[in-house]
């Protein structure tokens, strides 16, 4: 252990690639939020070849991986790493070139899968956070970045604020900072989406109301700049509307015909997923909450409560 407590790493001269060396005995973790959808999901620009851009919803609900090195080589005793995130350390290891230590990886997750809350993503990201502690590397997110651009499309759940992103290059296009938060009611409707199968669908729908998805994200950028939650929960329904053509969610009429009636600032989904809900920029009343639930449970579905965004 090196005297400021971190792990060393060193070139092993017979093998020609690197190993961990002195590994602490604990727990390290890797940690990554997911996401309620999209506030924003369209193409970049009207008039062009269209691509997917979003702005990602960030939700305080997680996705944790662990590892455990140990002393005795062998067989982990604890399940290894979905298909995705043991792709994503392979990437890593070989970007690298280091050799895993003996030890037993662990994960846990509040993302459902195929929902919309890009729990795949997620789990990659927490992954690779967890490796860069295990060997005590700064953290790269143009390692990350890459790492994941072999692996699938994504959302930017690995930073820490709102950012206008292309999903398929793995692009910021524009940081929208972390000013902006949102109390949340939501629904999860039954079913998942296959995302790389919709992808065809989304970008023909695109090409033909692109001039409307212009307008709806020139009005959600505006709204981020003076950090403005009533603007951006205003593009974020009209975003939610455009996608009612081609993706659509059953509950969002309800929703919408009845957000005035609960004081909610606007209606946020999933885009390729199966969330839908409100937006609310001050915390509802606890008898407001009782209202909702009981409206949700009207339309067959059990309400959740999440806080979404960062302010």
């Amino acid at each position: 252990m090196s005297p400021g407590g971190h792990r060393r790493t060193a070139l092993d001269p017979g093998a020609g690639v690197f190993v961990a060396r002195d590994l602490a005995p604990g727990t390290v973790s890797g940690v990554c939020h997911g996401t309620l959808g999209e506030l924003y999901q369209g193409p970049l620009r009207a008039g062009t070849e269209p691509e997917i851009a979003v702005v990602s919803f960030p939700v305080d609900r997680h996705s944790w991986v662990y590892f455990t090195p140990r002393a005795v080589t062998g067989p982990p005793r604890t399940p290894a790493l979905g298909e995705k995130s043991a792709t994503a350390a392979r990437l890593f290891l070989d970007h690298y070139g280091l050799t895993l230590p003996p030890g037993d990886w662990h994960t846990h997750s509040e993302l459902p899968v195929g929902v919309g809350m890009a729990s795949s993503t997620a789990d990659i990201v927490a992954t690779l956070r967890c490796l860069f502690r295990v060997f005590s590397l700064p953290y790269d997110t143009d390692v990350l970045l890459g790492v994941l651009a072999d692996i699938e499309r994504a959302d930017s759940v690995f930073l820490d604020e709102f950012a206008l992103y292309l999903s398929g290059r793995h692009r910021v296009v524009r940081r929208l900072g972390p000013d902006i938060g949102f109390h949340t009611a939501y629904v999860t409707e039954p079913g998942t989406v296959d995302t790389a199968a919709v992808t065809p669908l989304l970008l023909d729908h695109y090409r033909r109301r692109g001039e409307e998805y212009q307008r709806c994200l020139t009005d959600l950028l505006k709204g981020f700049v003076p950090g403005d939650p009533a603007a951006v929960a205003r593009a974020a329904t009209t975003s939610a509307a455009l996608s009612q053509e081609v993706l659509p969610k059953a509950t969002f009429g309800s929703l919408q015909a009845h957000r005035e009636r609960f004081g909610a600032d606007g209606v946020f989904v999933a885009h390729t997923g199966c969330l839908a809900g409100y937006l609310f920029a001050s915390r509802p009343r606890a008898e407001v909450k009782s209202e909702l639930s009981a409206f949700f449970h009207s339309l067959g579905h059990q309400c959740t409560f999440a806080q979404g965004g960062y302010g």
